[in-house]
């Protein structure tokens, strides 16, 4: 039977429909605002001020100056290198550090739990890093942006979990038929684990999406940046003047300004594009860590 609401009910449920609503055009509006503004004459645009809700006279001009640009596409395939590599890294040591834990007979896991979790409070810091890495001959190579995070200890206790939560009976079973550790790891304890392994692509693949830092103290040759790292020199060192060498000197600042938006949309809309298509996983994954210490 269909329960009744109250008078108090539905006004509560009513003001809870609407403020969530406007919670959400707050957040979704600077992402519709950097799309139209990217698809707006730079002129027009320039002009324009106020709220904006579609485009301001409809052009290309902005996206064609981005693809044409040699460093976008370069720090494209330079990011794409360090999401497939550094990802499939770190899946990889992760399911290795996470299955060791996971099981019972490991001597010292505890205390190694207690030092992997101390890592999360406490860090060498930058100046450390740097020099390990210099002396590992890393530096200005693309190995310094994939080695050296190789593995979040977050996403390792969080896998660690989900591991556990597989029955032992299963490992017993393949040891009892000659399985070795790496077989029950690969062959049993990861297709089982789909959902958590979902979900740390997921970390993994935004955090190398999104990584600027190391490469701008890593890095000195440009074709080695990643997209992240030409998208800062464009925002906030105003680097346009190369994008802009078809355009006549009144409209340089214009369209320097769609420019802009047009490279927050080209880096931004491929991991957005990702999201959904791990998102059934995504819950049930990062639940995993909540259940069990």
């Amino acid at each position: 039977m269909k329960i009744k609401k109250s008078a108090g009910e539905m006004v509560f449920d009513s003001f809870n429909v609407v403020f969530l609503i406007f919670l959400m055009v707050l957040a979704i509006y600077p992402f519709l605002y950097v799309t139209f503004a990217s698809f707006s004459d730079p002129a027009s645009m320039a002009a324009h001020r106020g709220i904006l809700l579609k485009p301001v006279g409809l052009s290309f001009a902005s996206y064609k100056a981005v693809f044409d640009n040699p460093n976008i596409m370069q720090g494209y395939k330079n990011t794409i290198f360090y999401l497939t590599v550094g990802t499939s890294i770190n899946i990889f040591l992760t399911s290795l550090g996470a299955y060791g834990l996971s099981r019972k007979n490991v001597l010292l896991k505890d205390y190694i739990m207690m030092g992997i979790a101390f890592t999360m409070l406490f860090n060498g810091g930058l100046i450390p890093t740097y020099l390990l890495v210099k002396d590992l001959h890393m530096i200005d190579t693309r190995w310094a942006l994939v080695i050296p995070n190789a593995i979040s200890a977050w996403n390792l206790i969080i896998m660690r979990t989900s591991f556990q939560a597989i029955p032992d009976s299963l490992e017993e079973s393949a040891r009892i038929d000659g399985a070795n550790d790496f077989v029950i790891l690969f062959k049993i304890i990861l297709p089982l684990s789909t959902a958590v392994i979902a979900v740390m692509v997921l970390f993994y693949g935004v955090a190398h999406w999104n990584a600027w830092f190391n490469a701008a103290i890593y890095l000195r040759s440009r074709e080695r940046y990643p997209l992240q790292l030409i998208l800062r020199e464009i925002l906030i060192q105003n680097s346009t003047d190369s994008m802009m060498t078809g355009a006549r000197a009144d409209d340089r600042v214009p369209i320097g300004e769609t420019i802009k938006y047009a490279t927050i949309i080209v880096s931004t809309v491929p991991i957005l594009a990702i999201y959904p298509l791990l998102q059934k996983y995504f819950m049930k994954g990062v639940m995993v860590g909540a259940i069990k210490g």
